[in-house]
């Protein structure tokens, strides 16, 4: 039974299309993950790392309906196993086989399921997910931008890209539970603030900070304010999509995931375009917004920062990052686990993946060789000065974690057994919230 803080770090798997879906950006490629997967695996045991945001290549693996290619999965989560490193299962990130085209198919959601539940039967001894990554960002890049997949520039586009990952990725966790009834979902989304930068801008900024919220809101069955619901109305939601969400929650079996970086916050402008602000109130005071709005258990999910001319940029974005969970930790927020994101550097996301430049992102704790980077020695002595001081996920957590080698352990098998008698009885359900003493 695991009890430690989750320290993680993350296989960047990005494989959004882009030139009106005649190329694939696929991060594992161009990062020679598809190379020296073993060594990356390696990579992570040197830092001390027992938890990895990982998944297969959604655009090679998932064929057609009920059509699939385990090769590459096969190889790598059985080394995962073998090596006893929890994955965090990254079913969805940014992109979708070319068969089903992009976020404004219908289809996406029930097809989505069908493969979410395939990997679970597949790999059984997961119990980590993270079913679709940042469906905030991925609908609004894809929908409102332009700049990915369908490149579509609406708030109809936005709204129908929504609501279509946000229900895939409900319908996901359903699937998974039948199979995993103890499993435990990640939402790892881009925690965002609008800054008003004068009294004019007041109102777009308002408007901003409102729809951040949606795709959470949406996914753990929360009621959005009047305003919000007459904009998903005008755009496309109907009233019976609505109330799908309303009555689909499975929020005692999520971890709300916030990711950050340095180009989170935004100063909006009195025509609502926006600029970056860099950081003004950090993680500690977004996370805490966020956390107040949901009330579940919280974990950084993503944060990096370029290395910079010096070497330090990176290695002091780390402390930051981590001042700001132990502020949070230490406000009463039940946070459970860091995470570094990428193990090596980028390539393109200076543009947003926009541009197929093959331009070195440095953000990594490894170069593309594979050579330690400053941060990265860093985090693996954080990791170690830290690990047996927060022994603290288990406090907040009603079901426990359960390592790969466990898995086939008595009480594991026994919890599953427990999580499958719950969910067919609602009633008895405990919330996976925070405990009532830090109410």
């Amino acid at each position: 039974m695991e009890t430690q803080f989750l320290f993680a770090t993350g296989i960047e798997n990005s494989n959004p299309t882009i030139q009106n879906g005649k190329l694939r950006v696929d991060e594992m490629e161009k990062c020679g993950h598809y190379k020296y997967w073993k060594k990356d695996f390696d990579l992570v045991e040197e830092l001390g790392i027992r938890f990895l945001r990982y998944g297969p290549p959604i655009h090679t693996t998932w064929l057609g309906v009920g059509k699939y290619d385990w090769s590459f999965a096969d190889e790598t989560f059985r080394d995962l196993l073998r090596r006893n490193i929890m994955p965090i299962v990254d079913l969805c990130h940014f992109g979708v086989p070319d068969w089903l085209g992009n976020f404004q198919n219908l289809d996406f959601a029930p097809l989505f399921a069908d493969y979410a539940k395939a990997f679970a039967q597949r790999f059984p001894w997961v119990q980590l997910y993270t079913p679709v990554n940042e469906m905030y960002i991925c609908a609004e890049f894809s929908g409102l931008f332009g700049w990915w997949n369908e490149q579509l520039s609406s708030d109809l586009a936005f709204v129908t890209a929504l609501k279509n990952v946000v229900k895939a990725n409900v319908l996901a966790m359903q699937a998974i539970l039948e199979v995993r009834p103890d499993a435990l979902f990640i939402q790892s989304e881009s925690s965002e603030y609008f800054h008003a930068e004068n009294p004019a801008a007041i109102k777009p900024a308002e408007l901003m900070n409102a729809k951040r919220f949606l795709s959470l809101d949406l996914n753990y069955g929360r009621r959005v304010d009047s305003e919000m619901y007459e904009y998903l109305m005008d755009n496309g939601m109907t009233r019976d999509e609505y109330h799908f969400f309303l009555g689909n929650s499975l929020k005692h079996q999520c971890i709300m995931g916030n990711d950050y970086y340095y180009t989170n916050e935004h100063r909006v402008r009195a025509d609502g375009s926006t600029q970056a602000s860099g950081e003004v109130f950090g993680y500690h005071v977004i996370t805490t917004q966020y956390h107040d709005r949901y009330r579940l258990p919280v974990m950084h999910t993503e944060t990096n920062r370029w290395q910079g001319p010096n070497g330090d940029e990176a290695v002091l974005w780390l402390w930051k990052e981590w001042a700001n969970v132990l502020r949070v930790r230490n406000d009463g927020v039940p946070i459970v686990g860091f995470t570094w994101y990428s193990l090596t550097d980028q390539v393109d996301w200076d543009s947003a993946l926009r541009e197929n430049n093959g331009n070195l992102n440095p953000l990594g704790l490894y170069d593309l060789d594979r050579n330690i980077r400053p941060v990265g020695t860093a985090y693996k002595q954080l990791i170690e000065d830290w690990r047996q001081v927060l022994p603290a996920q288990s406090m907040c957590l009603q079901i426990p974690l359960v390592l790969p080698s466990e898995a086939n352990q008595p009480w594991a098998k026994q919890q599953q057994v427990n999580a499958k008698r719950i969910r067919r009885n609602p009633s008895t359900a405990t919330v996976n919230s925070t405990p009532p003493e830090l109410h």
